[in-house]
Order: structure tokens, then C-alpha cells, then sequence
């Protein structure tokens, strides 16, 4: 198809403002599916985003749609909109011309709407703003396209609120309208199908029968069946066995050119071999340089993952390389540890990301994982002026080489209820958060920006933020840099033996409040022994806190009926000194929820 018939774009959103019911409207209205074949969610093809009713992975699909007497090509691609997949969102938006920006009429612009509107920009896309919902009850469409106005206007893109197309994908209704737009407002590819060929890898998964599948955009030139293609980033040389599109399902072709959005089998087995991001180029008349491809993401949370009971190392290995090709944000590095063995340090861009990808693991590849409790990354200044960072409390160098500890600040946007923002506000100080600016969507919605350490808002600020405002409140944030401040390691001791696993960093106003909480915690979570076990937590060599778990005592004197009380004496202290040969050679069990007491500190 002539590219100027081409229009590669993307549907971003808010969470729950409707972005994969639309794409099932489109893929209905344009007879990508039939009534037979359709059920919600017909993109997500997980049973995980089905369950949770979240988009996890992009997904993208082709679809034809007569408009004018001619038939134009649409490669949609329905990104998530949590924002720990954030990044997810920005890779499908490198690949694309523009951008549908929908947004809840009920709802009204959200903190993600925000990010992506930015992102958006950043990219150079165009947006067509979609008010999604208007058949709700409570829905205000004109209130929302007039807050949709006011915020691409502050971000440099002049809409009036007359330009927003008005839909309901439940019903179907305003689909039409919003296709046509798509077609008269987006600009078609750029690329040169007589060029040298540079295709986009921004995705790919592992098939067990036909080994990695790449998911293309075709930048420029064409590819056909049969060709050797080379990975520019690797130097990998492949021949093409199959490509094809998803329309939704996948349908093979025989070429594809410049515009075009596919997949390519080529017997890749290699899970090494493949990068997102990389360009693919001819053998004979490859291209002279590789596309840009993506900025790599910036993990802000990491957490250990063992092998559980029935897993062996090789096999979460394995199955990590296998999940990597379809999660690019995921890293993962081998590590050893004295009390779980050998396992992997894993980086995540939050809690969210880090709880799919454990589920998915155990899910579709079968694996246990013992995970331990998640941390963020630190900058450390050495007194020698070197800078190292460390993303565990184990890593941290010995307090006479510590100059300053630094933690990740990020830029938050709070978009609430004008008349909870007091709450919030008392909220954002008690996590030592520094105020910047509010702007007003509208007279009773509010954004508040603040400066907040990360630590302070992975864990559970947001349900936090939600009970503070009655559940209307929504959150963003976005990395700003690294700022010094009072942090100290806190360690755990059991049994007076040092758990590296245990530890953590925080902020020392803070440091016996969270050191009590975890040894209490820890009390209920780690099951009596033989003999007494002491917790304790502690900053250097000083304790600030300490609890103990009581030695479980067989009753000796049973036996003892009438008689001298040296006779039960006898057998006491010498239960008493059995149990101090015990306490000296005894390794105390740690159970995973013990771990995860470390997390639950309030």
C-alpha cells in the first residue's frame, strides 16, 4: 500500500479510561473481528490483564478502514496506562506519527493524561483528543473537553474544546467520527521505500516451536521472504522464514515496506541475539548507520528473587532471558547470599511492575521465587571523592569510607479534589516532600506538584493519596535527580547474626520507628525454636530496638512425681545447659513473610 495511505498511531490514556474497549470498537467497526469472534479485551491476550482489567503489555494490531474512496491502512497499537509501564507507552509512541489522547468524561484529565500529553510532545506526535464515556450518568463531556484544552494548551498545543470527538465505546457510538479524524488530521509515514532498508525492533516474544518473534516497524526500504536480514546492534545474520501482521490474529505476508508495522520469524534462538530498539538491515546493501532506538529505562526499584523449593537456579535463569525479550524495562544481574544461595538482583520501574513480572514467572514459565523486600537506588559519596551507587543496604561501603548518601528525588503531580487538599498536603509533609506549585484544571480539581524522595511514595502513598480524597485522587512521577540527606543503614540482627536481606536504608528521624516495627513484625513471622532467639535492629553498633522470640520447653519434670525438689532442680539446670550448647551452634529458620515484614513498615 502507497504509504501516504499508512497512519501508525497510538491510544493513550489514563488506567480504566477506556482504551481497550475503544480498540475492540475500532477493530469491530473497521471488520477486523466479527460479533462472533469478539469479547472484551480482545487485545489483551494475557490471563493476568484480563483478571486485573489492566493493559500490561502494548499490543499491536492492523486494521483497514474505507474513508473517500480509498482504503487506508491503520496500525493502532493500545499502550498500558498504570505508570510503572510508562515506558512501555513511550517505545509504542517512537514507532508512531500520532497519538489518540482519550480521557474519561466522568473522570476528566488524570495525572497520567498529563505524562502522556508531555510525553506526546516530546515525541513530536499529534494528538486528536477523544472525551470516552459520555453515556454515564455522571459523566460532564463538556467539562472535560474544556479541561483537555487547558492542558494541551499549558503543554504548547493550541485545541479548542470543539475539537474533541465525543465517544462512547461501550455503545459504539462516535467510533465513525473518530476514525475519520484519524485519517484527515494524522500525517502519514515519512519513510522511503526505495531506500536502504531500517526496521524498528519495538518488541519481540519467545515461541518454543519458532524461537524469538521480532516485531517490526519498517522505517524505510522493503523486506521480503526469504532475504538475510542482520541485527545492526549484535551483528547477527538471520534468513526470513516467515512475516506477517496482526490483524488481530496473524496473518502472514510476503513483504513488507516502508510504514508498516509486522512481525519477522527467522529461527532466532538465541535470546541474546535480539535488542528492542535495534535496527534490522539488509545483508547485501545493509543500511549506513541504525536508528536512534530507545533511551534505556531507569530501574527505581530493585528486589532479590531466589529459586523457591521446587526451582532450580538454571530454570529462573532462563526463564528470566525468555521474560526479557517481551519486558524491556526488566534487568536482572547473579548475586549470591550466605542465607537464600544463589539468585538474581532484578530492577523494576515499580512496585506494580515488580508484582507482574513475579506473577508472570510463576504463571507461564512455572517458576518459585522467593522474593526479598523491595529497595530503591542510592548515590554514595566516598570520602576518596568517588561517587558509587548501590541498590541494596548490603552494598553500602563501611561508614568510615561514607561521605554523604544520597536518595532519588522525584517530580510528583497530584491532580485532586480542590476541597482534599488540605489532607494532601499534610500527607506530602509527613513523607518529607517539598512543595513546588498548584495549578487549577478547573474550579474543583486541583494539580499539586511536590518534590518527594522515592522511598517515600512506592510503597503505599498511593492507596494512602486514595483514602485522602475519597478515592478521586490519581498520582504521577517522574525521576529528577539525586539529592544528599540524612540517611543511615539500618541492619537486622537474628540471633545476633547480621541479615543482609533485612536491611535497609532510611531516613534517621525515622530509623527507630521503622527499626521497632520490623522486629515486631518479625517476632510474629519467625516460628519458636529450641532456644531463644533475640531480634534486634541497629544503626552501626548502637541497638534501638529489640524483641525476643521465647525457646519452646519440653516439660523434663514429668516424670518427677513426690521426691526432693533437688530432683527437678537437677533436671532443669541440666535443660538449661543443653539449651545454651544449642543456642550456640542453632540456625534460626526465616520464613519469606518475614522478609516482607520489612515492607509492610509503616
Amino acid at each position: 500500500m502507497d504509504s501516504s495511505r499508512i497512519r501508525n498511531f497510538s491510544i493513550i490514556a489514563h488506567i480504566d479510561h477506556g482504551k481497550s474497549t475503544l480498540a475492540d470498537r475500532v477493530l469491530l467497526r473497521t471488520g477486523a473481528i466479527t460479533r462472533r469472534e469478539f469479547h472484551d479485551q480482545m487485545l489483551d491476550d494475557m490471563d493476568l490483564e484480563r483478571e486485573r482489567g489492566i493493559t500490561i503489555k502494548s499490543s499491536a494490531v492492523t486494521v483497514e478502514f474505507a474513508y473517500g474512496g480509498e482504503t487506508y491502512m491503520l496500525n493502532m497499537i493500545d499502550t498500558p496506562g498504570h505508570v510503572d509501564f510508562h515506558y512501555e507507552v513511550s517505545r509504542s509512541l517512537t514507532a508512531c506519527e500520532g497519538a489518540l489522547l482519550v480521557v474519561d468524561a466522568a473522570q476528566g484529565v488524570e495525572a497520567q493524561t498529563v505524562a502522556n500529553v508531555h510525553l506526546a510532545q516530546r515525541t513530536g506526535l499529534v494528538l486528536v483528543p477523544v472525551v470516552n464515556k459520555i453515556d454515564l450518568p455522571s459523566a460532564s463531556p463538556e467539562d472535560t473537553a474544556m479541561e483537555i484544552e487547558h492542558l494541551l494548551a499549558s503543554s504548547g498545543q493550541q485545541r479548542a474544546a470543539e475539537d474533541c470527538i465525543f465517544t462512547s465505546a461501550k455503545s459504539g457510538e462516535g467510533v465513525e467520527e473518530m476514525l475519520r479524524a484519524i485519517v484527515e488530521q494524522l500525517p502519514p509515514p515519512s519513510g522511503d521505500a526505495d531506500a536502504r532498508v531500517k526496521a524498528l525492533i519495538f518488541d519481540s516474544a519467545y515461541d518454543d516451536y519458532r524461537g524469538v518473534v521480532v516485531y517490526v516497524r519498517l522505517v524505510d526500504g522493503k523486506l521480503n521472504v526469504g532475504e538475510k536480514i542482520c541485527m545492526m546492534g549484535t551483528g547477527s545474520v538471520y534468513q526470513i522464514s516467515e512475516m506477517g501482521k496482526f490483524r488481530p490474529h496473524p496473518q502472514r505476508v510476503q513483504s513488507l515496506s516502508a510504514g508498516e508495522v509486522g512481525y519477522i520469524v527467522a529461527s532466532i534462538r538465541s535470546l541474546a541475539a535480539v535488542h528492542v530498539g535495534d535496527t534490522i538491515t539488509l545483508v547485501n546493501n545493509p543500511a549506513a548507520e541504525a536508528l536512534e532506538g530507545y533511551r534505556p529505562p531507569k530501574q527505581m526499584v530493585f528486589s532479590d528473587f531466589y529459586p523457591g523449593p521446587n526451582t532450580q537456579f538454571p530454570e529462573l535463569r532462563e526463564a528470566l532471558e525468555k521474560l526479557l525479550l517481551n519486558d524491556a524495562s526488566l534487568t536482572f544481574q547473579p548475586i549470591s547470599s550466605e542465607a537464600m544461595g544463589f539468585g538474581f538482583r532484578c530492577g523494576f520501574l515499580g512496585m506494580l511492575h515488580m508484582e507482574i513480572v513475579q506473577e508472570r514467572l510463576e504463571r507461564e514459565h512455572g517458576i518459585e521465587v522467593v522474593q526479598t523486600a523491595p529497595t530503591v537506588p542510592y548515590e554514595v559519596l566516598l570520602k576518596d571523592g568517588s561517587t558509587v551507587e548501590v541498590d541494596s543496604a548490603g552494598d553500602l561501603p563501611e561508614a568510615n569510607h561514607l561521605e554523604e548518601i544520597r536518595e532519588p528525588i522525584v517530580k510528583v503531580d497530584l491532580i485532586v479534589p480542590s476541597d482534599a487538599i488540605g489532607a494532601v498536603m499534610q500527607l506530602s509533609e509527613d513523607r518529607r516532600a517539598t512543595y513546588i506549585e498548584t495549578d487549577y484544571l478547573s474550579k474543583d480539581r486541583v494539580i499539586l506538584s511536590y518534590e518527594f524522595p522515592l522511598a517515600e511514595i512506592i510503597y503505599d502513598f498511593y492507596d494512602k493519596l486514595k483514602s485522602a480524597t475519597r478515592g478521586y485522587g490519581t498520582m504521577d512521577y517522574e525521576i529528577s535527580g539525586y539529592r544528599a540527606n540524612d540517611l543511615v543503614k539500618l541492619d537486622v540482627l537474628v540471633n545476633n547474626q547480621c541479615v543482609d536481606a533485612l536491611s535497609i536504608i532510611c531516613h534517621r528521624s525515622k530509623a527507630d520507628l521503622r527499626g521497632r516495627e520490623i522486629i515486631r513484625k518479625l517476632r510474629k513471622e519467625i516460628s519458636r525454636h529450641m532456644f531463644e532467639i533475640p531480634l534486634q535492629a541497629a544503626i552501626g553498633s548502637r541497638v534501638i530496638a529489640r524483641e525476643t522470640i521465647k525457646a519452646l520447653r519440653k516439660n523434663v519434670t514429668a516424670k518427677c512425681y513426690g521426691g526432693d525438689v533437688t530432683r527437678k532442680r537437677k533436671l532443669l539446670e541440666k535443660q538449661k545447659a543443653g539449651k545454651k550448647r544449642m543456642k550456640m551452634v542453632g540456625n534460626v529458620e526465616i520464613p519469606q513473610k518475614a522478609f516482607l515484614a520489612v515492607l509492610e513498615g509503616d
